[in-house]
């Protein structure tokens, strides 16, 4: 079966192209922003990290009600407003010198970049019908993938200069994506904004619902991968190991390539709350195999059966990966009200800076320091979250009516109104 990267003609076709604009500046921007805000904004690594902190802790409770705002507004504008938002941030980078100008140009970054990510979504529910969702997505996934992966290359020609204007030009380029994003955005046909709130509805509804927050907070556990491959993983094979460095690169490499391959292909089946269930369940199984499977790289094997081991490691954790994030999409449309999907996709995308920002402490606690006892926990919590999934997500479904399509409907609740 050959590999399909790019999506249907139309409106996804539109949105992987916005896509891949603004992944390849961030390609770019995520190889050389350590050093450029060292070395050119003159900050040191404390300063970076508390700002960062600080930036994505603001924004992940921004996107719920900016989420709101794409569903009261329209998810196009909104969505092309937080685009030109972060290509300014972007560009700020460029002039600022002092810690408190970087701290509020990285807030403003965080905050626009959570608010994109829901409005996004929502425009992509009041444009893609429901049982082709998560295919999109699926092909959104492979096509940011390509776009960071030829964005990196251009970060590591301006490594390779190591010059003051080669850092200057890839965040000049990185903000002209955004700017680049927006105005694909434009191509897209208009989405109705949602009818007012129901008498007694709650402005941010979400904030109230139970079950949508576990079905959430599960998510977080799980997203806990993101910086298990980005930080926790590199210094296991570094400290842990005695594979060679250049190791690190290739398995990020591969992690790459393999969800722009296959991410279409593993989405395939995921089609309703049951599917989408069951696929994060086998994630769950998957995540404590790979991570059995890396704890083994320590056991003091020869070289290259180490690095056997840590890619046999380092495939089981991408298969998991996709299976998790074909998973959770369904699941999130499924169960956000048709009215709300932008406040609701804001609330569950809080899991992502959630995780990054309170991931790198406890992987490092749990696998630099503990060890194999530290992975194998760490498997178990994989595991466990994944189970809970199903029960949580039915519960879900309790709490309101769903579909034959997957779609929450809150009667008497209004839907959508064509103004």
């Amino acid at each position: 079966m050959p590999i399909q990267i790019l999506p249907p003609a139309g409106a996804p076709r539109v949105l992987a192209a916005a896509q891949l604009s603004n992944s390849l500046g961030d390609g770019a921007y995520y190889v050389t922003s350590a050093l450029y805000f060292t070395r050119v904004v003159g900050l040191s690594p404390t300063q970076i990290g508390l700002a960062l902190t600080v930036a994505w802790a603001i924004g992940s409770v921004t996107g719920v009600p900016l989420g709101a705002l794409a569903d009261r507004r329209g998810p196009r504008g909104t969505a092309v407003l937080l685009a030109l938002a972060t290509g300014a941030s972007v560009a700020s980078f460029l002039f600022i010198r002092s810690f408190v100008a970087f701290l509020l140009a990285a807030c403003l970054y965080a905050v626009a970049q959570c608010g994109l990510a829901a409005a996004r979504q929502a425009l992509l529910a009041g444009l893609v019908t429901p049982a082709d969702r998560t295919g999109v997505l699926a092909h959104l996934q492979s096509t940011l993938n390509a776009g960071l992966a030829i964005g990196a290359a251009v970060g590591g020609i301006a490594l390779n200069y190591d010059t003051h204007e080669a850092y200057l030009a890839v965040f000049a380029l990185d903000a002209a994506s955004f700017l680049l994003c927006a105005l694909v955005l434009l191509r897209l046909p208009a989405v109705p904004r949602s009818a007012a709130r129901g008498k007694g509805e709650p402005r941010l509804a979400v904030l109230r619902d139970r079950p949508y927050a576990v079905v959430t907070a599960l998510n977080a556990v799980l997203l806990l991968r993101m910086p298990l491959l980005s930080l926790a993983i590199p210094l296991w094979v570094v400290d842990r190991t005695g594979a060679p460095s250049w190791l690190v690169s290739a398995l990020f490499v591969l992690n790459t390539l393999a969800v722009m391959a296959f991410q279409v292909r593993m989405a395939r089946d995921v089609d309703g709350p049951r599917t989408a269930t069951r696929a994060v369940r086998r994630s769950g199984l998957v995540m404590l195999a790979s991570c059995a499977v890396f704890a083994l790289s320590a056991a003091g094997l020869p070289a290259w059966t180490t690095v056997a081991v840590l890619v046999a490691g380092a495939v089981l954790q991408v298969i998991a990966e996709m299976q998790q994030s074909a998973g959770s999409w369904q699941i999130s449309f499924d169960l956000a009200p048709t009215h709300q999907v932008g406040q609701y996709q804001g609330f569950f995308g809080t899991g992502v800076p959630v995780a990054r920002t309170l991931g790198p402490l406890l992987l490092t606690s749990l696998l630099v320091v503990w060890g194999v006892p530290g992975w194998l926990l760490l498997g178990g919590i994989f595991l466990a979250a994944s189970l809970a999934m199903g029960p949580a997500v039915r519960w879900a479904e309790r709490a309101g009516s769903v579909t034959q399509a997957g779609q929450r409907i809150e009667s008497p609740r209004p839907l959508a109104s064509e103004g």
